[in-house]
């Protein structure tokens, strides 16, 4: 059989990349599912049961239902419509603004929701056993993820001891002990206190998709013009989309606003992406200021 392959906008050096694109879309749509008139044998197409775990799993306005899922309103309605036929949900007016619609699960409705969830991560659990090595297969996921989603990844400032934080600070601890010699510890390196790391001295900004904790960077003030930049890390299936710029940039306009106008740094030149990165947003490099162990490199940017 010879494939055919039909070509408008795309290079003829870019065919095979786009027919390992369609394969792949292929076959993710067939082991999801997403083909199959009744999602997990459960009676129902995958878009039905798509809006059930959706409202199982909070998503009780209509609008927001819509927004997470990103559905058009007819295709929503109708499905919704289906979903009360069989008394899997009710829909009542929002009692805070009666223009929008709340929905919630009815009894037989968290059942079924039981039931898809325990479906669903036994087919998951499936699909990772098809590999030797599962984490190498949810690195790859979390590529696809994260390039699919940019455009709902948010920043937002945390807590440094918040579980969010805390995750982004021991994958960056992880990563730096592999990569330095010396390996890492948080401790030795200084670790800021709290009120170094939040309002009016300094903030901590985390960017996420959903739950999944991207990159973090920290601002350490002390109450004077002067604080440095701290903990800047993005995950690695999260590099190459600009993440480490935007980050660096939210945090230079939180100093800013913050009265803050000069910025210190160190780094480790081994980590040559983040010393290509300093260089290129305008940071100087200067003499060693601080006596922490790892880093061999120092830099200053004034705002």
């Amino acid at each position: 059989m010879t494939t055919k392959i039909y070509l408008t906008k795309v290079s003829y050096m870019d065919v095979d990349q786009i027919t390992r694109v369609r394969n792949f879309s292929r076959l993710v749509a067939i082991e999801v599912g997403a083909l199959e008139d009744s999602f997990l044998n459960r009676g129902r197409p995958l878009g039905s049961a798509r809006v059930l775990n959706a409202i199982g799993l909070g998503y009780v306005n209509v609008s927001d239902l819509r927004a997470f899922l990103k559905l058009d309103t007819g295709l929503l309605s109708r499905l919704l419509r289906g979903l009360e036929a069989e008394g899997m949900i009710e829909t009542n007016p929002n009692p805070v603004d009666l223009r929008s619609r709340t929905t919630k699960l009815t009894q037989k409705g968290e059942e079924e929701f039981e039931v898809y969830e325990t479906l669903s991560n036994e087919r998951a659990a499936g699909i990772l056993a098809k590999h030797k090595n599962a984490r190498h297969l949810l690195n790859a996921m979390d590529i696809v993820t994260i390039a699919l989603s940019r455009e709902d990844i948010v920043f937002h400032e945390v807590n440094y001891t918040s579980d969010v934080a805390t995750k982004c600070l021991n994958a960056f601890a992880t990563e730096l002990s592999e990569r330095l010699n010396t390996g890492f510890d948080l401790e030795n390196s200084g670790d800021p206190e709290l009120s170094q790391m939040q309002r009016p001295h300094g903030t901590f900004v985390v960017a996420q998709l959903g739950d999944m904790p991207l990159g973090c960077v920290g601002v350490k003030g002390n109450g004077t013009a002067v604080a440095e930049i701290k903990r800047m890390w993005i995950a690695p299936a999260a590099r190459g989309l600009g993440l480490a710029r935007r980050l660096m940039k939210t945090s230079e306009d939180a100093a800013r606003a913050l009265s803050i106008t000069t910025l210190r740094l160190d780094t480790n030149r081994i980590l040559f992406e983040a010393v290509n990165l300093y260089k290129n947003m305008g940071w100087t490099e200067i003499d060693r200021f601080n006596d922490d162990p790892y880093p061999d490199i120092f830099f200053e940017k004034k705002l």
